[in-house]
């Protein structure tokens, strides 16, 4: 499938067809763009519709002529040859460890309901679980010899004591299993202090900083329990965390609501403040006055194109930073597995609760249709459970069939999917148009940076 698209950036109207099974992007002039679109029934605005008009026959026989060439090269128009129809259940290689199901702030569209996931007791993950939850993903992780541990919650830096044990025990079991441990921590940096900054940085892979941006919008929704603003203590934390990161992996993300469709001046409020690796996501929530609809979708498109020109400009400056939505690898980039299969949770993904209760990823955890065994009862869990999971493959997807970053989204989110569009296999609408044009907009960036200088 062919998809042509355009970006201004500067004095200029960039055109653009990407080929969606072969991953080829050709930068093109406009009446070959516009007889693109003509040609693969793509729809033209009334500007357009009077630009094509204008162009000579002899003209558009000569650019459909080229364009044949290219589709008989297989880099236009290729066919789909992808023929996995389902995931490999039984060998896991991640775990999402559940540190508490307690939080230092009441975020205001949390989906784990401030970080409860609705129970009513704060459960914090004892040493044991920890540690049987490490034996599980070892006995369970097969052939794979890179394993990889995420600490979550609510908040994990509540419950260092079992974070430090789990990942001794994890190390202490290297040799012996021939496997190599990743650990990554998801935090809201208020306990984010000189030994725990120390800790991290030492111990963890990557480390994911949540701050959604300015004060006033960061404040507005993510408070503590008593209501207090905690703003400028969390964002100290976090840049005295980057000024000892390095270069080792970490990134700020945010997230945007209706309250702040302007979310460019978050990110860039975030690239001014220090940080050069950002992530703002839209919140996926049914709180009326968060949530986000149709109708503001022209607003958030608009928004993430002022946001990649803005980007461009600063990648050329010392304000130069990377947004995660922004980064594309048009040479490499994930393997074919990954692209059809995405996160991989119910498959080689799983959650490990406070109590060991083992379920698809963090978004099920509590969800007792999804419980998938507990790892203090046994090593093996119930892979009846997988097997649903296995079919989430985006060639399984009709709605994704013509769709341009079907091999980058993978299909959206699976727990989205089933929350807010009724089905697994059937994608969330709202975000699969971000998503489409956080797609073109990679591919422009991707073209307008490696193009010679002028």
């Amino acid at each position: 499938m062919t998809h042509p698209f355009c970006f201004r950036y500067g004095d200029r109207t960039y055109c653009f067809l990407f080929d969606t099974e072969s991953g080829s992007l050709h930068n093109v002039d406009n009446v070959t763009f516009l007889c693109a679109k003509e040609r693969w029934s793509r729809p033209m605005t009334d500007e357009e519709k009077s630009q094509y008009s204008a162009v000579s026959e002899q003209e558009k026989r000569e650019i459909n002529t080229e364009l044949d060439e290219l589709v008989k090269e297989g880099v236009l128009d290729s066919p789909c040859t992808v023929t996995m129809r389902k995931k490999r259940v039984g060998e896991i290689k991640a775990l999402c460890l559940h540190i508490c199901h307690d939080c230092n702030l009441r975020c205001a569209y949390c989906f784990a309901d401030e970080g409860t996931y609705h129970t009513s007791d704060r459960a914090h993950m004892p040493v044991e679980v920890g540690l049987r939850a490490v034996d599980f993903l070892i006995a369970n992780s097969g052939g794979r010899r890179n394993l990889e541990i995420d600490f979550f919650g609510g908040e994990p830096l509540m419950n260092m004591k079992t974070v430090k044990a789990v990942v001794e025990y994890a190390r202490s079991r290297e040799e012996e299993t021939g496997k190599t441990f990743n650990f990554t921590m998801t935090t809201n940096c208020l306990l984010l202090d000189e030994e725990n900054r120390k800790w991290l940085n030492d111990n963890m892979y990557n480390v994911v900083l949540s701050i959604d941006g300015r004060r006033e919008i960061h404040n507005r929704v993510r408070k503590t329990p008593n209501g207090k603003d905690v703003f400028d203590r969390i964002l100290g934390n976090a840049l005295a965390f980057r000024a000892i990161r390095g270069d080792k992996s970490y990134y700020v993300r945010g997230t945007f609501t209706a309250h702040n469709l302007d979310f460019c001046d978050d990110v860039l409020f975030l690239n001014d403040a220090g940080f050069d690796q950002i992530s703002m996501e839209p919140v996926v929530t049914d709180i009326p006055e968060l949530r986000i609809e149709e109708k503001h979708l022209p607003r958030i498109l608009d928004e993430y194109e002022r946001l990649a020109r803005e980007y461009i400009d600063r990648r050329k400056t010392d304000k130069w930073f990377n947004f995660f939505h922004f980064m594309i690898d048009l040479d490499g980039g994930p393997c074919v597995i990954k692209r059809l299969t995405g996160c991989g949770s119910g498959c080689e993904y799983l959650a490990v609760t406070p109590r060991g209760d083992i379920y698809p990823c963090h978004q099920f955890a509590e969800n007792k249709p999804y419980y998938m065994g507990n790892v203090l009862k046994s090593t093996e869990y119930d892979k009846s459970v997988s097997e649903k999971f296995a079919q989430n493959i985006v060639t399984n997807k009709p709605d994704c069939a013509d769709c341009i970053a079907k091999y980058y989204c993978s299909g959206g989110c699976v727990a989205n999917n089933l929350n807010y569009a009724g089905s697994m296999d059937k994608p969330y609408g709202i975000s699969c148009q971000m998503m489409r044009k956080r797609m073109e907009l990679s591919l422009a960036i991707a073209a307008i940076e490696a193009a010679p200088q002028q």
